[in-house]
């Protein structure tokens, strides 16, 4: 479900007007995604053919030559000059056409184009053939002079900070904000069962979820689902369980990120230290993974490349903090069991939830406490997709 946030939205399109390129930058689940196809919906409504185009590079970017013909052939926006008879004869020839199809294209009445560039980052698999060892920043630098305009994405924030740091003042970044009660409290329109009022619930699920879009889509589905027994601490204890949907949503995020940094091992190692006590500085964490505070620095610092955590005042924790619950609960040798699970999502919702004016707290769930007591938490509250 494609998530609506009009204030970001119009600040996407005002950075556009102002021949800017906006940067969206957000983890999994924020509504990166989202926000791309409502800009484009947008932008197409101000004419009558297409104005802009959807690309997900983190599909398309496989070798130049594949990517390229992927690009040209979904895209809705015309190649500028003739068409190319024989393909590219290299992968730099590729690449290069590549950027020279994203500065050229234009409307089917000759207007402007606009792309609009998810996992833009992903173009660094492209660094593995001849005459590509610099292609991000290639692609930085020609982006920044096309006529064409551009909105990018990515989920890694800290990498792309790092590859804008000596970029064109043209980009702008932009962090995807949580989404606060209100934004909940809309959504939960078009989720809204016949007995449930899930606006009532919007602060709850803003906290639970930690502001993520997806973790706020999968707690209002369970709740939309179930009779008004069912709160939102019910609802997300069925999803923390082992076939719960946001257990599978937070194991992918979890092995993406460690599989695309260094030292998959030690990191998963830290990130246990985490889940039982956070926030703790470097010697605090190298004393309890047992390695030198120099290579315990190295790793540290491969997990806040692909944020999964952050530091502030030299204190370490994990960036999403749901991803907390799921090692607390997933990443040990055995799966949890309804009891563990109601455990920790109770002491989850209640820091969570110490901020939520007490008419948006909801009492602790009655129907989980049951699904530990018939053996299966999760029994009845979801549906395995």
């Amino acid at each position: 479900m494609i998530t609506e946030r009009p204030t970001l939205e119009r600040r996407v399109l005002a950075s556009l007007d102002a021949g800017r390129i906006p940067v969206v930058l957000g983890g999994c689940g924020t509504g990166r995604t989202s926000l791309l196809l409502r800009v484009q919906q947008q932008l197409d409504q101000q004419g009558t053919t297409p104005r802009a185009q959807y690309l997900d590079f983190a599909s398309a970017a496989t070798t130049p030559e594949r990517c390229l013909a992927a690009v040209s052939t979904i895209s809705r926006l015309k190649p500028s000059g003739r068409p190319m008879v024989d393909g590219p004869s290299s992968a730099r020839a590729a690449f290069d056409l590549l950027l020279s199809y994203l500065d050229h294209a234009t409307t089917a009445d000759g207007g402007r184009a606009t792309f609009l560039i998810d996992e833009v980052l992903d173009l660094r698999t492209f660094e593995n053939f001849p005459g590509l060892r610099h292609v991000l920043r290639d692609t930085v630098a020609r982006l920044a002079a096309s006529p064409s305009r551009f909105v990018l994405a990515s989920r890694f924030t800290a990498r792309t900070h790092r590859l804008l740091r000596d970029a064109p003042a043209r980009f702008e970044v932009v962090h995807m904000p949580a989404l606060v009660p209100a934004e909940v409290q809309a959504l939960a329109v078009r989720f809204n069962g016949m007995h449930r009022d899930l606006g009532s619930h919007a602060a709850a699920i803003s906290a639970l979820a930690a502001g993520r879009a997806a973790y706020a889509h999968l707690l209002l589905e369970t709740l939309a689902s179930q009779g008004p027994s069912v709160d939102p601490i019910a609802a997300l204890a069925a999803l923390c369980a082992p076939d719960g949907r946001l257990t599978a949503r937070a194991r992918e995020s979890y092995e993406f990120r460690l599989h695309r940094a260094r030292g998959y091992g030690a990191l998963k190692a830290i990130l246990s230290v985490l889940a039982d006590s956070e926030p703790l500085n470097l010697t605090e964490i190298s004393q309890q993974l047992r390695r030198t505070p120099g290579s315990t620095k190295d790793y540290l610092s491969w997990l806040e490349d692909v944020d999964l955590v952050a530091v502030a005042g030299k204190k370490y924790s994990f960036d999403d903090p749901l991803m907390r619950l799921y090692v607390r609960l997933h990443a040990r040798g055995v799966p949890p069991s309804d009891t563990d699970v109601v455990r920790e999502v109770r002491a989850y919702a209640a820091s969570r939830l110490q901020q939520v004016p007490a008419a948006g707290a909801q009492p602790v769930a009655v129907a989980a406490e049951r699904g530990a007591d018939t053996g299966g938490a999760s029994s009845g509250i979801i549906e395995i997709d």
